[in-house]
């Protein structure tokens, strides 16, 4: 191994240290993939179930919980959805959500077990807020792959 790629390695291990909240397997997770997800998801305050909080409006939070991603777009009534054209072999291709009055149009709406599958076939983290740093509630959201390059 390279010496680059052990501080690489070193690096990444201090940073899943500095993680919030871990259960046991978004643990194990998070260190069988350090070196492919991004730095905000080694770092983020990890959600576990319904009900945990973040620390202070507009902090980054991260989950794999199905509970906890359903509530979160279900309070903002968004849907499940992914964009047309980026499916694969018939399942969903880039995974969003529809929210009323933010143009989704262009959206096509999937099941929740469809939407499901999908994150879980492809091992994505939920990156999320619950509020922006003015104290409103946020809809922003994205997923992390282990599987895609980074920054």
């Amino acid at each position: 191994m390279s010496e680059q790629h052990q501080q690489h390695e070193s690096g990444n291990k201090y940073l899943i240290d500095r993680a919030e909240n871990l259960s046991k397997e978004d643990k194990a997770y998070l260190e069988q993939y350090a070196d492919k997800l991004s730095r905000t998801t080694l770092t983020a305050k990890w959600i576990n179930k319904v009900g945990e909080q973040e620390d202070h409006d507009g902090q980054t939070l991260a989950t794999r919980n199905h509970d906890v991603i359903k509530h979160w777009a279900e309070e903002r009534d968004g849907t499940p959805a992914t964009v047309p054209g980026t499916e694969h072999d018939g399942h969903p291709g880039v995974l969003r959500f529809n929210f009323p009055g933010y143009g989704g149009k262009s959206l096509k709406e999937v099941s929740w077990a469809d939407w499901f599958k999908t994150f879980d076939d492809r091992k994505l983290t939920f990156l999320f807020q619950q509020k922006l740093k003015n104290g409103h509630q946020s809809n922003f959201f994205m997923v992390d792959s282990p599987f895609r390059e980074h920054d």
